[in-house]
């Protein structure tokens, strides 16, 4: 197992930070208060060629592997966690159809995202299911013709305001289906003058194929504000059979394969978030003075910052030691150590981190922190 950057990944590093640093720090304050989608943020980041990272190169992506997609997520959202969720959950829409499409899906699915700076939505979650996929309702069912059509609603789904695509999963045939299928529907790019703000009203989507896509009006969150999530109902969507991906009886295999690529994902952005939490607490005590002395001379403050840092650090070398493990396909070594202290350690370092950083910096600002302005 190698942990060190290649050439390669440290030009993605030295990339992302030029995107973080003048192009997403000193506007995110300015969009949340505007309660604006950071639409040119992720146009810039598509130019840079850090969204999109699963898409083959057979279809001219850049095809960027587990390990190096952690990093960008991970530098990314040392700037901010919402933007980084949207270019994150692109992939998580997109994966899908990279690993378990025909070379004619993936042509037609995957290749705007190439020429286009275009959002995807991955829909999954549903309002009575949660993460119980099993009790998801939203279904397809075949008709005469031999096309289908697709009937339910979505919740929390990231993007979807502003989705180009959508990638569903759903039940096959009826709503008490033991089997599920994952489907792709393309629908009409909106451009920057029509893209609603956080707030605005209801977007409905008339597709040219029969049936219609209703997004709901976008969530006001307490955190990851510069993400969009919105619900999502479709009604009477018609999907042809070209639009289903892979088997369509296998889509609960297909949404484990795309969470096992999620899960690292979600706790890079969970480091990166601790990382820079733990930068601005450090920059801060060392400037500020209380009885004499800077705040981060001061033993028990001192003992706290050592804290944040073994936390921050455990946190990135398990990351990393995660990633190296899929992307090595150690299937069977996963297989044979689920019950190991490292398979039992890791989906719990990283959110511990990722909760503690945060907590100590709001100890160290004490009620400065309080005040909107």
């Amino acid at each position: 197992m190698d942990l060190s950057f290649s050439e390669n990944q440290l030009l993605y590093l030295d990339t992302v930070r030029k995107l973080v640093k003048n192009s997403i720090t000193p506007h995110i304050l300015e969009l949340e208060k505007a309660h604006k989608f950071p639409w040119q943020i992720i146009e810039t980041a598509w130019k840079m060629g850090v969204i999109n990272l699963c898409i083959p190169e057979s279809v001219k992506g850049f095809d960027v592997d587990v390990f190096s997609s952690a990093l960008i997520i991970k530098e990314i959202s040392y700037g901010d966690t919402g933007i980084s969720t949207s270019a994150m959950c692109n992939d998580l829409a997109n994966v899908v159809i990279s690993q378990h499409g025909t070379d004619e899906q993936k042509e037609r699915f995957l290749r705007p995202f190439v020429e286009k700076p275009l959002l995807a939505s991955f829909c999954l979650t549903e309002p009575g299911a949660g993460s119980d996929n099993s009790m998801m309702t939203s279904f397809i069912a075949k008709r005469d013709d031999g096309t289908y059509v697709l009937n339910g609603s979505k919740c929390f789904i990231t993007n979807a305001s502003y989705a180009s695509q959508f990638t569903v999963l759903c039940k096959v045939g009826k709503p008490t289906s033991n089997f599920m299928a994952c489907v792709v529907i393309p629908v009409p790019h909106v451009t920057s003058a029509e893209l609603p703000d956080v707030g605005s009203a209801v977007r409905e989507i008339d597709l040219p194929t029969g049936g219609k896509i209703i997004i709901g009006k976008p969530e006001d969150k307490l955190g990851q504000r510069l993400s969009n999530t919105a619900s999502v109902t479709f009604e009477d969507v018609i999907i042809q059979p070209d639009q289903i991906i892979g088997d369509r009886r296998f889509g609960f295999k297909y949404i484990v394969d795309v969470l096992d690529f999620a899960r690292p994902m979600v706790a890079a952005i969970g480091l990166g978030l601790a990382k820079r939490t733990l930068d601005v607490t450090l920059a801060y005590t060392r400037e500020r003075k209380q009885f004499g002395q800077r705040i981060c001379d001061l033993p028990v403050a001192r003992d706290m910052l050592t804290t944040m840092w073994k936390k921050v650090e455990l946190a990135e070398l398990s990351l990393m030691k995660a990633c190296c493990k899929i992307q090595e396909k150690a299937l069977e070594f996963i297989e044979h150590n689920r019950d190991k202290p490292f398979f039992l350690f890791y989906p719990n370092v990283i959110p511990h981190a990722e909760l503690f950083a945060p907590e100590e910096y709001m100890d160290m600002f004490r009620g400065k922190f309080l005040p909107e302005k």
